[in-house]
């Protein structure tokens, strides 16, 4: 049976990898909307990143964990302001570096780096927290932690409990993007019922669109859209938690969090599972 779509009209919150969302959409048979929900900006003071280099640079750090590709890259940059790149490159390659999962890798992979461990999936918290208990015990270490967006006080929490040494080295946020009219079209045509799927690959896209909705005088009649008349497909257990806190429950998450995996699901249980939800 072939994986299709058949013309659904798709909503996707992805920014960074927009267009190659919106032509996984396209390939599987589906009218992708491009709605981008967030974008990822460099915080203007690196005061806290210096002072990791500067520890970094002392031989003061024993342990680095990665969050995220976005943020490895950001960091290396950040530090290469102040001190030469290769300098940097060689100071983190003599540390041990935990990575959550496959994109703070391939950043590594960059500057030809390689992470004593890797979080396998779903990589969240937990799943980096469990990983290090059965592999990399951190009580007395130097650990800091290459922060993302919104602080993970969970996971900093789970480390000091564990007896890490912490430091928190924040190198970006997150904010709308500079032009909110794509994703206040989508919005209203979520709400007017003019779309039959939406895809959420982060939990802060869940919370951008809720609040642009909220600024709209939407965000009651997006739940109820999301909740009773479409497909919501989240990308993994972070995003499914966001939508939760939201009144929004998943109808589907990939096995394994890609967006290929994601799109590929939906365009296989979509028209099942929407005859199925509007009967409800």
């Amino acid at each position: 049976m072939p994986l299709r779509l058949n013309g659904l009209r798709v909503v996707s919150f992805e920014s960074r990898r927009s267009v190659e969302m919106a032509e996984l959409i396209h390939n599987y048979g589906g009218e992708p909307i491009q709605a981008p929900a967030m974008r990822e900006v460099a915080l203007a003071d690196q005061h806290e990143a210096l002072v990791f280099g500067e520890a970094l640079l002392a031989g003061h750090c024993d342990i680095l964990i990665l969050l995220t590709g976005v943020g490895t890259r950001m960091l290396i940059s950040a530090l290469s302001t102040r001190w030469p790149r290769d300098e940097v490159v060689a100071a983190l390659g003599r540390l041990t570096l935990v990575c959550r999962g496959p994109k703070p890798t391939a950043a590594l992979k960059e500057v030809a780096l390689v992470p004593t461990l890797t979080v396998p999936e779903p990589n969240t918290w937990r799943d980096l927290l469990a990983e290090l208990d059965r592999k990399l015990p951190v009580a007395a270490k130097r650990v800091a932690v290459q922060e993302y967006g919104v602080r993970n006080a969970e996971l900093l929490a789970g480390l000091r409990q564990r007896g890490a040494d912490l430091t928190t080295v924040p190198v970006y946020g997150w904010a709308l993007p500079e032009d909110t009219a794509p994703l206040r079209a989508a919005i209203t045509r979520v709400v007017s019922h003019e779309v039959e799927v939406a895809l959420f690959t982060s939990a802060t896209q869940v919370e951008n669109v809720f609040r642009v909705a909220d600024e709209m005088g939407m965000a009651d009649a997006l739940r109820e859209a999301l909740r009773r008349s479409m497909l919501v497909a989240s990308i993994g257990p972070i995003t499914s938690a966001a939508l939760q806190e939201h009144g929004v429950e998943p109808d589907l998450h990939p096995e394994h969090p890609k967006m290929g995996r994601l799109v590929a699901d939906v365009a296989r249980q979509a028209v099942t599972l929407l005859e199925r939800k509007r009967r409800e």
